[in-house]
């Protein structure tokens, strides 16, 4: 019998209230959670948090729009006071009298006039940098104010949460505190870590930005929308193996560059550049350069000694109970202007939840152990899906075109991670409803999840002629499936893959 049973549509994965994913288990539910269809929407309480607003907001939003201040428009509730004065200023800039932010009974947020267009931008500006208030903040105030009985119980760090979280990541950044910062997430963590260095090159007039490789929607939305002049400064550089074509590009553009945004590997592709060739260029001509290594973990790839600043998700991996979102900034303290960009980023980092801090601490002790499991599950994943003959093609960390490049940032030749992309060459549809995996978004976890990862991070391009070939352009099919092997004997999750294939 199977380990694995069905998970109906919009139900939590793992089942916490917090969980940071939810299951869409058919394409027709992944279509209709993309075209907002009620049927399919009203199933769903929560999601990923930087997409789903949590049902514990919604009521805090409810309950303050009672006040007449406050009524009839729409209400987005934040981290901080900061946050809701940027984000008013964002959405301003179309109507000046559109947005306002408050701080009403302890809670910081931004109230609009109700349109569609509005709606849509306030959601996508919050969603890209990582400023919705979290679900546990909520629930704390839902409690405070007499609208829940208690807070949904859960294991909690007793001490001191902020020192245990940096005493488990010195392990992959032997660094002092004061170098590894903590952050809600890790798009704050990067938009943190972007508006550092973009503040110290701007001195110079270097405002152009290097996007290397297929990014992460919102990674590639955050150079899209808030590089001074994006027609002008956001450039894109898509084959991760062509060094000679990227120094090209950074010859051209050398005295205007501020610095390039890598993942490593990349998400959804999972390729590698050659991080040391690649990061000397950039120094060679300038350029600063921030590294992700959220795909295979900080535990399984060392790049901080190629960085200026790393930013990452720790809600991968060391969250991976799949209930706490959160990220990190670690400063290279080698590197020049190492100090000023502490500074900086600490500057713009929005403030954790306490209790989020807490319940990371709680289970970030057991990381290693977790990442050792889906190291060695995802590796024989991987042979059986390259060896199967429904499978078209297969993208992971050790796949042959990038292995070399991965290999020399890899902690270990058996650290692989947990994400590995395929294509069938039979329909989608007909495999997806069919396996018996958790179906839903996020990666890291101790839970498998296979999503088709394309129509959820980019529908509108799955959706019109245009975006079809802006993707063929980069390589991406948009019925490329993303799966995230977990700790389940991974016999398991071999059977449900095999037994949708066949």
């Amino acid at each position: 019998m199977s380990v694995f049973s069905p998970i109906p549509l919009g139900q939590r994965i793992p089942g916490s209230p917090h969980s940071v994913a939810c299951s869409l288990p058919t394409m027709r539910d992944v279509i209709g959670y993309e075209e907002g269809r009620p049927e399919t929407t009203r199933h769903i309480a929560s999601g990923y948090p930087r997409f789903v607003v949590h049902t514990h907001a919604k009521r805090l939003c409810e309950y303050l729009g009672r006040r007449p201040e406050l009524a009839g428009k729409s209400l987005w509730l934040v981290t901080s006071a900061r946050m809701a004065a940027s984000f008013a200023h964002y959405l301003g800039r179309t109507d000046q009298a559109a947005a306002r932010p408050f701080s009403v009974e302890g809670l910081d947020g931004v109230a609009h006039i109700d349109t569609p267009e509005l709606n849509a931008r306030g959601k996508v500006y919050l969603q890209n940098i990582g400023g919705f208030l979290s679900s546990r903040a909520a629930e704390d105030h839902l409690v405070r104010l007499g609208l829940l009985p208690a807070v949904a119980p859960e294991k909690l760090f007793a001490g001191d949460a902020v020192a245990e979280i940096r005493r488990v990541l010195r392990g992959p950044f032997p660094v002092a505190d004061a170098d590894l910062l903590l952050a809600p997430s890790g798009m704050n963590a990067l938009y943190a870590a972007f508006r550092a260095i973009s503040t110290v090159q701007a001195r110079a007039g270097r405002t152009a930005w290097v996007q290397l490789g297929w990014l992460y929607l919102d990674s590639i939305a955050l150079l899209r929308k808030f590089t001074p002049d994006p027609a002008r400064d956001y450039l894109r550089h898509g084959d991760v193996t062509d060094l000679a074509g990227l120094e090209k590009l950074l010859a051209t553009h050398g005295p205007r560059l501020a610095g390039l945004i890598i993942e490593a590997p990349t998400n959804p592709l999972i390729q590698t550049a050659d991080i040391a060739a690649v990061t000397a260029l950039a120094r060679r001509h300038g350029a600063k350069v921030i590294l992700d290594p959220a795909v295979s973990s900080p535990f399984n790839v060392d790049l901080l000694p190629h960085a200026d600043l790393v930013a990452t998700s720790l809600t991968k991996y060391t969250a991976h109970e799949g209930d706490v979102i959160a990220g990190a900034v670690v400063v290279n303290a080698t590197r020049p202007d190492a100090a000023e960009l502490r500074g900086l980023v600490g500057a713009q980092l929005e403030p954790v939840h306490a209790r989020d801090l807490a319940r990371l601490a709680a289970q970030i002790d057991a990381t290693s152990g977790v990442v050792a499991r889906i190291n060695a599950s995802t590796r024989q994943v991987a042979a059986f899906l390259e060896s199967h003959p429904a499978v078209e093609k297969v993208w992971w960390a050790l796949q042959p075109a990038t292995r070399a490049s991965y290999l020399k940032i890899a902690r270990t030749p058996e650290s692989a991670g947990s994400m590995i992309s395929f294509t069938l060459k039979g329909p989608l549809a007909k495999f997806y409803d069919a396996v018996r995996l958790p179906k839903g978004p996020s990666f890291g976890m101790t839970t498998t999840l296979i999503s088709p990862f394309i129509y959820l991070a980019h529908y509108d391009l799955v959706t019109s002629e245009a975006g079809r070939a802006e993707l063929a352009a980069h390589g991406l099919s948009p019925d490329l499936l993303r799966l995230s092997v977990g700790t389940e004997p991974v016999d398991a999750i071999i059977a449900a893959l095999s037994e949708a294939l066949d």
